[in-house]
C-alpha cells in the first residue's frame, strides 16, 4: 500500500509541471553598467498590465542614489499623448552582483516586482526587461521610435525566452 501511495506522489510530482505554463528558468544578458543603464527610457512595447492601464507616451527614468540604490520615476500619459500626467515613484536595488542585470523595484513597501533585464543593445540603445514568471514584459529605448527591423529582431528573440510577442501592446508617443 504505502509503495503505490509513493509510486501515485511520484507520477503526480513528475506531471505537476507539464501544462501548467512553467517555463525554464529566464536568461538574463551577462552584464549591465548600471552607469551607463541611468536615464531615461522610452517604452516601445509592454505586455499588459493592471498598473499601466490607459498609459501612453511612457517613461521611466532611472538615478543612482548615493546608497547604491536606484531611484525610479515611471510616468506615462492617460488615454493619449496628450492627456494628464501619471506618476510612480519608486527605487530599485541589484539583486545579482555577478550580472546587475536582475533587479527588484518597489514602488510601495512592502510590494516589491522582478525586474530582469533579458537582451541589452551593446550601446544601450535599447533594452527588454521582463519577469520570471513571464507575467511582465517591456520593451525599452532611448529614443520614443525604435528601428523597425531592430524592433523585429527583439521580437524574434522573445519566444526563445518563453514570450508571446503576439501579447504585446505597442506605446504610442505622439499623436
Amino acid at each position: 500500500m504505502k509503495k503505490s501511495i509513493l509510486l501515485f506522489l511520484f507520477i503526480l510530482t513528475a506531471c505537476a509541471g507539464k501544462g501548467t505554463g512553467i517555463k525554464e528558468p529566464l536568461e538574463v544578458v551577462s552584464r549591465v553598467d548600471i552607469t551607463r543603464y541611468a536615464g531615461t527610457w522610452y517604452e516601445i512595447a509592454r505586455y499588459p498590465n493592471s498598473f499601466q492601464k490607459g498609459c501612453t507616451a511612457t517613461t521611466a527614468t532611472y538615478t543612482l542614489r548615493d546608497d547604491g540604490k536606484i531611484s525610479v520615476v515611471n510616468r506615462c500619459r492617460v488615454d493619449s499623448p496628450g492627456g494628464r500626467e501619471k506618476k510612480a515613484e519608486g527605487r530599485a536595488w541589484v539583486v545579482d552582483p555577478a550580472t546587475n542585470a536582475k533587479l527588484q523595484v518597489s514602488f510601495f513597501w512592502p510590494f516589491r516586482g522582478n525586474y530582469w533585464i533579458i537582451q541589452l543593445d551593446p550601446d544601450y540603445r535599447y533594452a527588454v526587461v521582463g519577469s520570471p514568471s513571464r507575467k511582465y514584459l517591456w520593451i525599452l529605448s532611448r529614443t520614443p521610435k525604435l528601428d523597425h527591423a531592430l524592433y523585429q529582431g527583439i521580437l524574434e528573440k522573445l519566444p526563445e525566452q518563453g514570450y508571446d510577442p503576439a501579447r504585446l501592446l505597442t506605446t504610442p508617443h505622439s499623436g
